[in-house]
């Protein structure tokens, strides 16, 4: 349904929609809250809300979603902090959830997500360090953490990455270096003023 000038809240009854596995309500004019209904998809395995108005906070129930491949809510007006729940999607590829107004400090539990292939949380207002975690992605292909608040210094477990081609870490607070591992191995880069480690 996506594209359809549709407005108003999502509503919870999707959630009796128990055989479904795709959701697609992109670009609309949707606001309100995510329901927490949504959980009750035990065999959804896309989700994209992107390009709405929806606001508040991610629920945290949406870490029931055990089929979920790929979960979109970019171009939101999502706040708090991102639930550590997600880390309980273990069969997530794409987790994208740029230009939204999440706070708060990246969630350890993001490492657990080890079919992870696509992370993008730019364009938000998220704080605190890069948890070391995120290096035992080895599947990961692109991350995005730019045009946020984080800061402290670059995890080297990062260089465990051995799949990654896109980096995206400009317009934060980051220190340290980027593990000169990477260099080679990166097809697309943008990292503002850090440098490769020597």
């Amino acid at each position: 349904l996506s594209a359809n000038q549709l407005s108003g809240e999502v509503p919870p009854e999707v959630g009796n929609l128990a055989s479904l596995r795709v959701l697609s309500l992109s670009n609309n004019q949707l606001s309100g809250e995510i329901p927490p209904a949504l959980a009750n998809l035990a065999n959804l395995e896309h989700l994209n809300l992107s390009a709405n108005q929806l606001s508040g906070e991610v629920p945290p129930e949406v870490g029931n979603l055990a089929s979920l491949r790929v979960l979109s809510l970019s171009n939101n007006q999502l706040s708090g902090e991102l639930p550590p729940e997600v880390g309980n999607l273990a069969s997530l590829e794409g987790l994208d959830l740029h230009g939204n107004e999440l706070s708060g400090e990246l969630a350890p539990e993001l490492g657990n997500l080890a079919n992870l292939e696509h992370l993008n949380l730019s364009d938000n207002e998220l704080t605190g360090e890069i948890p070391p975690e995120l290096g035992n992605l080895t599947g990961l292909e692109s991350l995005r953490l730019s045009n946020n608040q984080l800061s402290g210094e670059l995890p080297p477990e990062l260089g465990n990455l051995a799949s990654l081609r896109v980096l995206s870490l400009s317009n934060n607070q980051l220190s340290g270096c980027v593990p000169k591992v990477l260099q080679d191995q990166l097809a697309s880069h943008d990292l503002g003023d850090l440098p490769f480690c020597p």
